[in-house]
C-alpha cells in the first residue's frame, strides 16, 4: 500500500520536474500536463517512489523520482529540489535512478512480477480516500521476492533518455523518453497508460 498524504507542497511537482526536465538535453519542449503515475514501496517505509507519466512538448516522458526526509550521501548532483510537504516537511526529490531504494523497489517488482501499490490517500492520519489511477504497472518475472540479491549501492552508467544503473549483478535500464521502443531486459515493467503502453523498466543480468 503506498500512503499519500492531503497536502500541498512548495514547490509543486509541476514545478519540480519541468525545472529539471528543462536541464535535461534529451528532452524537448514544454511540461504540459500529468497523465498519471505509479508506486512501488520502500519496505522500510521511509522512502517515498514515484515514476510519473508527464506529457513534454508533442512526448511522454517517464520520469521515476524519489522522496527522502533527509539527503541521499553522495547523490547531491542527482537532487532535483527540495520541497515544503504540509504534513511531512522538508522532502528532498531525487532522480530515482541515483536511488539505491528506488532502484531496488524497480528491480525487485520486474524480477518478482509485482504490480503497483494501491493509492490510499491520509488526511491528519485518516484515510480518506483509495485513488484510482490511470496508469498501471507490473513486473513480467517470477521470482521469489526472498530471492531478489541484495546491493548496497547504484553506478550510473549512462544517464539521458535510457538511463543504465548498475545495481549489484544486474543492470536496470529506465526509459525516460517513451518513444514506442522497450526497455531492454530479460525481464521488465510493463506500464500502460490511457493512450499508450510499454516495457519502460528492463532488467538483465551482467
Amino acid at each position: 500500500m503506498s500512503i499519500v498524504h492531503k497536502a500541498t507542497l512548495t514547490p509543486t511537482k509541476k514545478e519540480i520536474f519541468g525545472a529539471w526536465l528543462s536541464t535535461q538535453a534529451w528532452c524537448e519542449g514544454d511540461l504540459t500536463g500529468t497523465i498519471g503515475s505509479y508506486r512501488f514501496d520502500d519496505p522500510a517505509g521511509r522512502v517515498g517512489i514515484e515514476c510519473v507519466l508527464l506529457e513534454v512538448g508533442d512526448s511522454v516522458v517517464h520520469l521515476p523520482v524519489s522522496y527522502r526526509e533527509s539527503p541521499l550521501d553522495g547523490a547531491e548532483e542527482f537532487l532535483m529540489a527540495t520541497t515544503e510537504h504540509s504534513a511531512l516537511g522538508t522532502r528532498y526529490v531525487y532522480d530515482a535512478c541515483a536511488d539505491p531504494v528506488a532502484v531496488r523497489a524497480l528491480l525487485t517488482a520486474a524480477l518478482t512480477g509485482a504490480t503497483q501499490e494501491p493509492m490510499d490517500v491520509y488526511d491528519q492520519g485518516r484515510l480518506v480516500e483509495r485513488r484510482e489511477t490511470v496508469v498501471t504497472a507490473t513486473g513480467t518475472g517470477s521470482w521469489p521476492r526472498n530471492a531478489v540479491p541484495h546491493f548496497d549501492g547504484v553506478t550510473i552508467r549512462s544517464h539521458g533518455a535510457d538511463s543504465r544503473v548498475e545495481a549489484g549483478s544486474f543492470m536496470v535500464v529506465v526509459k525516460r523518453l517513451v518513444d514506442g521502443a522497450d526497455a531492454d531486459g530479460a525481464e521488465s515493467i510493463e506500464v500502460t497508460w490511457p493512450d499508450g503502453a510499454g516495457a519502460l523498466v528492463g532488467v538483465r543480468h551482467l
